[in-house]
């Protein structure tokens, strides 16, 4: 089952996309950040997937309290900074689901693109049992801070993603010094937004000019890997 829905949050209220499992809950939860497209069929594939895998997902717009270039902009400034008012809607889609009957109370995140870079700040201090950054920008600080006290955390990064190279084995190092449960993973042949398979107009076009290329196969290997890490550390409630 899925469908539109509204989100308060202390500073706006979002538009969302929600799927759930079938069958009979409580489920774990997931929230999903959107890539810099905003709330497209892609992101509402992603909460589609997840609720297949038996987690109740929300999308929420980040972009939809303002117009476009303005909450782009806002949204993108929170994430470089790690802080903002994007960060507390999030923490308040958190809740939200949270208090939903059909969820457990164990909530992961999951992020792509702009999305993964959220993921990565969010993985402490921010009480997800689990974070998914997927080719997620690394922030400015020290990544050995910013993952201290850190969620379990699995991400995916791509070979041929030149604007993200070595950001695997900088995650994957930070998290061994912290003794964080983690799994990533670079896959050799992919390239930035894999996962992502866009068919509108604009993220097409971009996607050529920025070398933005979905790869069928590595995005069914890292929708496999992050199902099982997630049932793994949001089972229960």
């Amino acid at each position: 089952m899925s469908n539109n829905v509204t989100l308060p949050t202390p500073h706006h209220q979002l538009d969302g996309y929600l799927a759930v499992p079938a069958g009979a809950g409580p489920f774990p939860g997931v929230v999903v950040i959107h890539d810099v497209f905003g709330l497209t069929p892609v992101a509402r594939g992603h909460a589609d997937w997840l609720a297949s895998e038996g987690f109740v997902a929300v999308v929420p717009d980040l972009y939809s309290w303002g117009g476009t270039l303005k909450c782009v902009k806002a949204t993108m400034t929170d994430m470089m900074n790690g802080s903002g008012p994007a960060f507390d809607d999030i923490d308040a889609v958190r809740q939200w689901l949270a208090a939903r009957d059909d969820c457990s109370g164990n909530i992961g995140v999951i992020g792509f693109c702009m999305g993964g870079g959220f993921c990565i700040m969010l993985a402490s201090g921010h009480d997800f049992q689990a974070s998914a950054p997927n080719y997620g920008m690394l922030p400015k600080g020290d990544l050995e801070e910013i993952f201290r006290d850190a969620c379990p955390v699995i991400a995916s990064y791509a070979g041929k993603d030149k604007n993200l190279a070595g950001a695997a084995d900088k995650i994957e190092q930070a998290l061994t010094l912290n003794q964080v449960p983690h799994d990533v993973k670079e896959y050799p042949e992919a390239y930035h937004s894999f996962m992502d398979d866009h068919h509108t107009l604009v993220p097409r076009i971009l996607g050529k000019l920025l070398a933005l290329k979905f790869n069928a196969r590595d995005a069914a290997d890292a929708r496999g890997r992050i199902s099982a890490f997630f049932r793994e550390h949001l089972a229960g409630g």
